[in-house]
């Protein structure tokens, strides 16, 4: 029995990308974005009171890394990781959790977009500052994928799906442009129906703009 406990395009949407991909059995539990997440209840799921948690056979997981990790393990068969002993395994870890680098950026600046209400409390100094950070993560991003069409030489793995995860909440602050062959990665990957099924319907969306200008006027 599989729970993946879940809010809308934060990084639980990798663990939901990851599980579609895997194409096993799994129910979602949907939270809020807000302090519902410091419950007791969701606190019980994962003590940092953040997504997302993963009930696994009757243990309780956190850390999208980790979870990556961890049902690639419990799942080989779908082909999504790279075991110990893989040649490939160095670079799939690396790419792994180079995610989240680019995450800390994008959690940033949603904290100054969209958890700060009032204008007066966000920083035009640290939006434009992550933003080009981002920069720097996807010039990384870009180096990898010179001559690949994914991140590993053999083909799409979860490394892909954790990296373009963070792509997508990245692209609501920092654009794709002069990046051509990441751009033409992450269109490859995103038109994935693993992808497509993992985005929020209708209006239950933490994201409420294509694009956040990182230094308003």
């Amino acid at each position: 029995m599989i729970t993946l406990h879940h809010v809308p395009e934060s990084r639980s949407m990798r663990i939901l990308w990851l599980l579609n991909e895997m194409g096993v059995d799994f129910d979602v539990h949907v939270w809020p974005f807000d302090k519902t997440l410091r419950s007791a209840q969701y606190l019980a799921l994962n003590p940092a009171g953040r997504v997302p948690a993963l009930e696994l056979d009757g243990d309780r997981h956190f850390e999208s890394g980790a979870l990556i990790e961890i049902l690639c393990e419990r799942f080989p068969e779908t082909g999504l990781g790279r075991p110990p002993g893989d040649p490939e395994r160095a670079a799939w870890l690396t790419w792994i959790h180079f995610a989240e680098t680019i995450s800390q950026h994008s959690a940033a600046l949603t904290q100054q977009h969209i958890a700060l209400r009032e204008d007066h409390m966000r920083s035009p100094i640290v939006m434009k500052l992550e933003a080009a950070r981002l920069g720097k993560c996807y010039d990384a991003v870009e180096g990898r994928l010179e001559g690949r069409d994914y991140l590993l030489d053999t083909g799409f793995s979860a490394a892909d799906i954790a990296v373009g995860q963070a792509i997508y909440m990245a692209c609501h602050f920092a654009r794709l442009e002069a990046h051509d062959d990441l751009a033409a990665w992450y269109a490859r990957i995103t038109d994935r129906p693993g992808f497509r099924a993992s985005l929020p319907a209708g209006e239950d969306r933490l994201y409420r703009k294509e694009f956040y200008d990182p230094w308003p006027v």
